[in-house]
């Protein structure tokens, strides 16, 4: 069966939907909850960075070669440690190495597998499927990540007598810092969880969407969802797992005493 001919959007069509973020900036004034500039800035770059992406997209697509495309994933990441690190108020120490190499194994490890061993398209680099498929698992991988560690910090911090007495009675780092790891990692996992119990019946996610708008079938559409919700979880899973693994020794010294930057910091 021959696609439908897809909609094309007009500057005029994206202007009205613009209308719905102002709509939200004058119910954001009228109760007064003093962060309409921040909404109006953050609408402002979403538009301009993928206006961006579009035209970038559109050089990468035409050159066909592995080094733009291997660059432009390095760019993705890179914004994504910046964004994780302005949205994490109490960062664990070293906390960029930690993440960049917990989102290089866990991020990557999971694409590749994707990539190769799932979809397993040729070339391996074709920038229609590897840019995308990467940007989601990087951007729901973030979200995991800066729970994780978020949670672990404000753990470590909350429960700092209790891992203090642990220490005191023969616990090791690992032992006293159990409970506060397991509830980050608990933390992490729960949108990402949330989402799978909601795909499909509550809402249909974005690239499910996106593909039945532009003509595939359904029931295809729906088989690349669930691979992609699959990456998603074992990259957040992944990821989060790795931080905590190496966060939580930040903490500590190699004599097993809590640090004073673990409250302080």
């Amino acid at each position: 069966m021959a696609a439908e001919k897809v909609v094309t959007l007009e500057l005029v069509d994206l202007a009205l939907a613009y209308g719905l973020i102002l709509i939200a900036v004058g119910l954001a004034r009228m109760e007064r909850i003093g962060q309409e500039k921040q909404m109006l800035w953050a609408s402002a770059r979403m538009v301009l960075q993928l206006i961006a992406v579009g035209y970038l997209l559109h050089l990468v697509f035409a050159i066909r070669s592995p080094l733009p495309v291997l660059l432009m994933l390095l760019v993705m990441a890179g914004f994504s440690l910046q964004v994780m690190g302005a949205r994490v108020r109490h960062r664990m120490p070293d906390f960029y190495r930690v993440v960049g190499i917990s989102m290089f194994i866990g991020c990557g490890g999971v694409t590749f597998f994707l990539c190769s061993l799932v979809i397993s398209y040729t070339p391996w680099y074709d920038p229609r499927y590897l840019i995308p498929l990467a940007g989601m698992i990087i951007g729901n991988s973030m979200n995991g990540a800066s729970l994780a560690a978020e949670r672990l910090s404000a753990e470590i911090r909350e429960r700092r007598e209790e891992i203090e007495t642990a220490l005191c009675l023969g616990a090791t780092s690992r032992q006293a810092s159990e409970m506060a790891v397991r509830t980050a990692f608990r933390a992490a996992l729960i949108p990402t969880m949330n989402t799978m119990a909601a795909t499909g019946i509550v809402s249909l996610p974005g690239m499910m969407t996106g593909q039945i708008l532009s003509g595939t079938e359904p029931i295809v559409a729906v088989r690349y969802q669930i691979a992609i919700m699959c990456a998603i979880t074992g990259a957040v899973a992944i990821t989060s797992f790795l931080i905590l693994l190496q966060g939580y020794r930040h903490y500590f010294t190699v004599a097993h005493q809590l640090k004073e930057s673990a409250w302080k910091g």
